[in-house]
């Protein structure tokens, strides 16, 4: 038992070896894992609200606290208070001891002409970097914010896809007759559900969510996923190794789950970084049909859909069809990397 442990990881350990030597795939992986990790911590790097601010004495944590009124700061503003103008005033009033520390880019995605000195389709600047759009939000801020949505939806939708597709797929390659036959008959049915038609009806009802839509596009997602572990159990349940644990009295699951499964990695893990490029178009191409998620969530497909409507606005084009090419590309070469780590050969062309 020892001896498997030993030369499954250090298998795996060849195989991180190899996919290390594949520099596009590894490359990507740092730079988009970098990202995406740095994106969790967009509120401290990329708001409009102060990360700490002392003024009379005390101390105030708008960037924990939340809203805080500008009344406060005796800023004569409805609602809560404007940050960059405060910073502006203490710097005219030195003499008083009040100071601020903004983040590094002190916009948010969801201010908009309301804010102060906010104005519609400002083209890219040292002050707004890739302009704003037809409401006066900014481009670059909502593009970072766009990214973490966009990645984290994939991901938790591929993850579910995967959770029940190994669950159906496994058992019906494990027990096969009338139970396959069965199953096959249901997705055949679930399968033709016509799916926009569903999201659109849904959309009416509801308010569209992050976690609505992932429950929606997980009741027909995980179809493909469930073949193709039927597909690699059907062929893993003939060999001898199945017959062995079989023999040995191991239970069903047991066999599906510790000894199948660990047989048919190579497809599953393969197959992951195209099921998060597929995520990341679906969750685009719903928010540029206007049924994604509800404004004014910062999203791709909602700025390329006011980009387009503003085509001559150059910027509000180029940056989320940039952004989202990069990123579809830098999963692409990934997958490729894995997909070439885990192949026998020696000698790979990505290198």
């Amino acid at each position: 038992m020892e001896n498997n442990k030993i030369n499954r990881n250090s298998i795996l350990i060849r195989r991180w070896k190899k996919f290390k030597t594949l520099k596009r795939g590894y490359y990507s992986l740092i730079i988009l894992l970098s990202l995406y990790i740095t994106s969790f911590f967009l509120p401290l790097l990329i708001n409009n609200k102060a990360l700490i601010v002392k003024y009379e004495g005390k101390f105030y944590f708008p960037i924990i606290t939340g809203f805080i009124s500008g009344s406060t700061f005796d800023q004569n503003v409805p609602g809560e208070a404007r940050y960059r103008s405060l910073k502006k005033s203490f710097s005219l009033d030195e003499g008083r001891g009040n100071w601020l520390i903004m983040p590094l880019y002190p916009y948010s995605p969801y201010e908009d002409i309301t804010y102060d000195g906010n104005k519609m389709y400002d083209p890219p600047s040292l002050k707004h970097w890739l302009g704003t759009d037809n409401t006066g939000r900014d481009v670059f801020a909502r593009l970072c914010y766009a990214f973490n949505i966009s990645i984290s939806f994939a991901l938790i939708l591929t993850i579910l896809n995967y959770i029940v597709g190994i669950l159906i797929g496994g058992a019906m390659g494990y027990y096969g007759g009338k139970f396959d036959l069965i199953f096959q008959r249901i997705i055949e049915i679930w399968s033709s559900l016509p799916m926009l038609f569903v999201i659109i009806i849904i959309s009416s009802i509801l308010k569209p969510s992050f976690f609505l839509l992932i429950g929606i596009y997980t009741l027909v997602n995980w179809i493909s996923m469930t073949y193709l572990i039927r597909a690699e159990f059907y062929r893993e349940k003939a060999k001898p190794y199945v017959a062995a644990a079989l023999s040995m009295g191991q239970s069903n699951f047991k066999i599906m789950f510790k000894h199948i499964l660990a047989n048919s990695l190579v497809p599953i893990i393969t197959y992951f970084p195209f099921a998060v490029v597929a995520g990341i178009s679906a969750l685009v191409a719903l928010d540029f049909l206007g049924f994604g998620l509800a404004p004014p969530t910062p999203s791709w497909g909602q700025m390329l859909d006011v980009g387009l409507a503003n085509i001559s606005k150059w910027w509000m084009v180029f940056s989320p069809v940039l952004a989202q090419f990069l990123t579809l590309l830098a999963i692409v070469f990934i997958g490729e990397g894995v997909r070439e780590a885990f192949d026998p050969k020696v000698y790979s062309r990505l290198r």
